[in-house]
């Protein structure tokens, strides 16, 4: 029997929450199935490590990761913590040592859960955004001076890379052509950002003369939003920059019905550090002790970490348990409409694999 070790962090607000809904769902699949185990370590890293050691995680954090198979990832950020450290200090301090270069989001309206979008539905919107998790807007690169002067400077440089662009473009088209329609969006700004974003456009079309087989197309992005919401059936797969992804993405969740149903996977595709999954939601703290966290978006992320695993089965599994529940509206939290809890959904969940 196949045990793999999986790295458990948290981390703040209603991450804490939902991990331990999506160790539990994970857990009755694991034993419901038979052919595999969970080595299950948890990490506290978060705010609270960062108020009190100074650290979000420890120097050598991404080091102590490489051991895992794969890491199950919550939120980070708190009301009292100035956003930027705790993305950089946890989120972006794991991705970025670790080559975590390819951000995945699908994106599809599940049974039970209506869009905003009027007249669609399932078979509508069915997207998986692609976007480069290693440089581009947030490569980290720029400064601060003259600070408390009048003419006090900020700069934030964008940095794009041939090998970085190439190699999401080449695992973008990649996964276009494994699904049906074999339809990719290459998405830009390239009328305003004359260098960075010119070169995406050169070597999308380059890596596409290897896909002849691959449909394609380009869009703005400000005109990629209007696509979205007027026409989604004309869109499959998306590939986009760091940041332009990481806002069409939130946009598609939206679309879908809710943010907290939506899943994320940072991988390194050629398998050489651990890869992390994640709901995309954030920490919440809004409603965090409330015991309403949709945990949808954690069952969505396990169930691409059991593919990513080798797991196809059970990974599978797990998406059919999800999709009986959200069909039942009155297992619905209330980002759906519902009132169901952060627990009700989960021992539904729970018992849908258990049955099934």
């Amino acid at each position: 029997m196949k045990t793999y070790k999986i790295a458990a962090i948290p981390g703040d607000g209603i991450g804490i929450e939902v991990i331990d809904a999506g160790l539990r769902a994970l857990t009755a699949l694991a034993e419901s199935d038979g052919g595999f185990t969970l080595d299950v370590t948890g990490f506290d890293w978060g705010s609270d490590r960062y108020k009190r050691e100074g650290t979000f995680m420890p120097a050598d954090g991404p080091d102590q990761l490489r051991a895992f198979d794969a890491i199950l990832f919550g939120a980070v950020g708190a009301p009292d913590v100035p956003d930027h450290l705790t993305l950089w200090g946890l989120r972006l301090g794991i991705c970025q040592p670790l080559d975590q270069y390819a951000n995945v989001r699908p994106t599809r309206i599940l049974p039970g859960i209506k869009s905003p979008l009027d007249g669609v539905g399932p078979g509508d919107l069915d997207w998986v955004i692609v976007r480069e998790n290693s440089e581009g807007e947030y490569a980290g690169q720029g400064g601060r001076s003259h600070r408390g002067q009048s003419h006090e400077t900020a700069t934030e440089v964008s940095i794009f890379t041939k090998v970085g662009v190439e190699r999401i473009m080449r695992y973008a088209f990649e996964l276009a052509r494994s699904r049906p329609r074999k339809l990719l969006t290459v998405v830009t700004k390239s009328n305003a950002q004359r260098y960075g974003m010119v070169l995406w456009d050169e070597v999308a079309a380059e890596v596409a003369g290897d896909y002849p087989d691959v449909k394609w197309d380009k869009m703005l992005v400000d005109a990629m939003t209007v696509r979205m919401t007027m026409k989604p059936q004309s869109i499959d797969t998306v590939v986009a920059t760091n940041l332009h992804a990481d806002i069409l993405s939130d946009l598609a969740a939206a679309l879908a019905g809710s943010i907290g149903i939506a899943p994320t996977a940072n991988f390194n595709p050629e398998g050489a550090t651990p890869s992390m999954f994640e709901p995309i939601h954030g920490s919440a703290f809004d409603i965090t002790g409330q015991g309403i966290a949709n945990p949808v978006g954690t069952f969505w992320s396990a169930s691409m970490m059991l593919e990513h695993l080798g797991e196809a089965a059970a990974a599978r599994r797990m998406m059919n348990a999800v999709e009986m529940v959200t069909a039942d509206r009155g297992l619905h939290t209330p980002d759906l409409g519902g009132s169901a809890t952060t627990d009700q959904v989960t021992e539904a969940v729970i018992a849908a694999i258990r049955n099934n």
